[in-house]
């Protein structure tokens, strides 16, 4: 993760998150930046508690969607099962957390934008006890550690189209998901479990022994699944394909003796009306007037964000002709800075009115072209 350098906030904890009660400067000069604020921002008023802006790395100005991109960028990066040489990990994915709870919830932002994280705890805003990590990536994280666990039984994987739109495609969005997921309660008695197979040898008589197998089981407290609702969130971030997935660790099908499977959110693109997507490229259509493709046009394209897209010609346009656009096609996954190629391809309407004898002539005089009548098999053509 990169930061942009600032000013130490004071000589407790420079770098922790934790501010005081305290006025800060920003530093002078051209292009000096604090914390997204410009140089005409001079000052910046900090109330008690973590400044959860700073631990996220955005801007105050930043909406929810932004906020939940960088929970789900950082919480990536700091989790404890990827940093156990840091100790300070737990403290920071904490940290993180909870900076996530407080400026997702438009009420809870408000309350801490008004007095600060003190006051967000006073009124009972802080702390919730969620857990924003397992709304993203389900309850047990990312899997690691999996090779310790190869041998506990799992249950079965759910796999789930999504339905999306080439907008969302194109810019990113955030969907919510409402599962309904067995979890095991506590019931009265026991039950069978962990049954395996087992040799058991058995003296028969001098120097005779007899090996059976057997089905062995233990005694387990019996249980049963009652279904609970959780929310999810799965982002479709920008330049996501088809058949890409997002998986949710252990919010698949139980199993009684073992793990859950995971849940496998499968991208799964809504046919567009205007554009077809191949690969990062974009294609599309526009018919013309015959008028226009003689004698030159200018128009704009809306594009999936909304913003123009300028289409101009000054040569004749021919029915089935072709011009790309690079840089307007869809969003790379790898590199969002990099667009690939949108290609328009032209039709022409020809006009249904009959023309008149002189109107004929007419044309005739100003295209000045002979009858073309070659007969040739277009199907078997290469070029």
């Amino acid at each position: 993760m990169t930061t942009n350098k600032s000013t130490p906030i004071s000589n407790d904890c420079p770098e922790s998150g934790i501010l005081h009660k305290t006025r800060l400067t920003t530093p002078s000069g051209p292009n000096k930046k604090f914390q997204g604020f410009t140089k005409n921002e001079r000052t910046v008023e900090i109330l008690g508690g973590r400044d959860f802006y700073h631990i996220l790395g955005v801007p105050k100005s930043a909406n929810t969607n932004q906020v939940k991109k960088a929970y789900r960028r950082l919480a990536k990066e700091l989790h404890p099962d990827k940093n156990k040489d840091d100790t300070d990990a737990v403290q920071k994915f904490q940290d993180l957390s909870a900076a996530y709870e407080a400026l997702s919830d438009p009420e809870k932002r408000e309350l801490y934008d008004r007095c600060g994280e003190d006051c967000l705890k006073k009124e009972g805003g802080g702390n919730g006890g969620g857990d924003p990590f397992a709304s993203f990536f389900g309850g047990f994280g990312f899997g690691f550690g999996d090779n310790e666990r190869k041998e506990i039984p799992r249950g079965a994987d759910i796999i789930m189209d999504v339905p999306v739109t080439l907008e969302e495609l194109y810019s990113g969005n955030f969907i919510e998901i409402t599962r309904n997921k067995p979890v095991a309660k506590p019931a009265a008695g026991t039950r069978k479990c962990n049954c395996r197979q087992e040799m058991v040898t058995r003296q028969l008589g001098p120097g005779r022994f007899q090996m059976t197998q057997q089905n062995v089981c233990d005694e387990c407290p019996n249980v049963k699944y009652v279904n609970e609702e959780r929310s999810l969130e799965f982002e479709v971030e920008p330049g996501m394909v088809d058949g890409q997935e997002h998986r949710f660790v252990a919010e698949g099908e139980p199993h009684l003796d073992g793990e859950p499977g995971n849940l496998r959110l499968r991208i799964k693109t809504i046919p567009h009306p205007r554009f077809e997507r191949r690969g990062d490229d974009l294609y599309t259509n526009i018919t013309i007037s015959l008028v226009d493709a003689l004698t030159g046009f200018e128009m704009s394209l809306e594009h999936l964000d909304g913003h123009k897209v300028s289409v101009s010609r000054e040569k004749v346009t021919w029915p089935g002709a072709r011009i790309r656009k690079k840089g307007e096609g869809m969003p790379n996954y790898d590199n969002n800075n990099l667009y690939g190629i949108l290609y328009i391809t032209f039709d022409v309407e020809f006009p249904k009115n009959e023309l008149s004898a002189e109107d004929k002539e007419g044309l005739k005089k100003i295209l000045k072209q002979s009858s073309i009548n070659k007969v040739y098999n277009g199907l078997g053509m290469t070029s």
